[in-house]
């Protein structure tokens, strides 16, 4: 079994150029509609920052619970977990585009809006992008920390088992910490980054939601990439009991973020609030309506009905199949909390596509990268024969 990954020269040429390709039209779209541009930008930006974050739960969630079926495949969350320092620099640039996303920042509006006028204490550019700057750097040096315990207790003699626990011992003790700050952070930033687009609105379970897509669909592309790198020679102890477990978790967060979705539509339709009201109202207007149903059906309906038979949730090809609709569901949720309340323009174009394809390659490029820069599977893992050994 192949221990430590390499990176092709083709690969990195295909992802840097995959990377440049997204930033010239990035540099198009600014020339030619800003806030298209900008729109397009907060959507891929954010799509690939709660990949990451997926990662990360998972991540600490594993520690916490002191998983063994999973230890094997902890360097491919951790892998993830290193784009976030890109997604911190990302969302700190979006200050150039503030005012073609958030009209609270706007004087001319705020002038004319007494509700605004009443929020300006927490609204405002400054202390905006003040909580961002604090948000990733609390994400950024805990994913660090984490991140040298691992690599340390690869460092050590397999024989000296009581370091090897205390590492394993401070991991989960960080990711306990970690995992606090992690739920109250990532929901300051989602009412931040998405919900103060429509600045009127209001959800409580806004931020659940969000932080339940973000795992969803962090875990998904997370099982992908064990998959690709099982094609290619590596994880060869792969077993059906894996991929039941992979799925199941893929499975279990799907029905998680359709309750939440539910909740939050649910509550509003039945309450039939203006103030609450607005926001769906707005996206079951002039075509709007179809990628509202189209969302919950690929991030809902589709895992739901696919993985809920043990033969399929067993079948690569099939959890396969659930994840490339995810991957497009995930998307599909993200554009119709943004865009309605930015340019509200209902379209796909060379925009859209050239940032995702340049997200696309920066997020594979980092993600193999540090895959190649420690072995595939950390070798001194108390739970490790277990997870390579794993059934039920």
């Amino acid at each position: 079994m192949k221990e430590q990954l390499q990176v092709s020269t083709r690969f990195k040429t295909v992802c840097l150029i995959l990377a440049a390709a997204g930033a010239g039209t990035f540099a198009a779209g600014l020339f030619s509609d800003r806030e298209t541009a900008w729109a397009a930008y907060l959507v891929t930006n954010y799509y690939f920052f709660s990949l990451s974050m997926g990662g990360v739960f998972f991540y600490v969630i594993q520690n916490i619970t002191q998983s063994g079926w999973s230890s094997a495949f902890k360097r491919v969350p951790e892998a993830m977990m290193a784009y976030m320092p890109f997604a911190a620099v990302f969302f700190l640039l979006l200050y150039f585009g503030t005012s073609h996303i958030y009209r609270w920042s706007l004087p001319e509006v705020i002038a004319g809006d007494e509700l605004l006028q009443n929020r300006t204490a927490y609204l405002n550019v400054p202390f905006f992008y003040l909580r961002i700057f604090i948000c990733f750097a609390l994400w950024v040096i805990f994913i660090r920390i984490l991140r040298i315990l691992s690599l340390r207790e690869d460092s050590l003699d397999p024989a000296d088992q009581d370091g090897i626990m205390a590492l394993f011992s401070k991991s989960e003790l960080y990711s306990k910490i970690f995992i606090f700050i992690l739920i109250i952070t990532f929901s300051l930033s989602a009412f931040d980054l998405i919900m103060s687009i429509d600045v009127h609105w209001y959800s409580t379970i806004f931020a659940f939601k969000n932080l339940i897509a973000a795992f969803l669909h962090g875990v998904s592309v997370m099982v992908l990439i064990i998959f690709i790198l099982h094609k290619r020679g590596y994880f060869s102890f792969l077993n059906q009991y894996h991929l039941h477990d992979f799925a199941r978790y893929i499975f279990m967060l799907s029905i998680m973020w359709g309750y939440f979705w539910f909740a939050q539509f649910m509550l509003i339709w039945y309450g039939n609030i203006p103030e609450e009201t607005v926001y769906y109202y707005l996206r079951w207007q002039k075509g709007w309506e179809t990628l509202f149903f189209l969302e919950i059906g690929l991030n809902w309906a589709v895992p739901f009905m696919l993985l809920l038979p043990v033969k399929t949730s067993r079948n690569m090809t099939v959890i396969t199949v659930v994840i490339i609709f995810l991957i497009i569901g995930q998307y599909v949720d993200l554009f119709v909390q943004v865009i309605p309340g930015t340019t509200g323009m209902l379209r796909f174009g060379l925009t859209e596509a050239g940032l995702f394809l340049g997200y696309a390659g920066l997020f594979a490029l980092v993600v193999a990268t540090a895959l190649s820069k420690a072995r595939i599977i950390g070798p001194n893992h108390p739970y490790l024969e277990e997870s390579m050994k794993h059934k039920f």
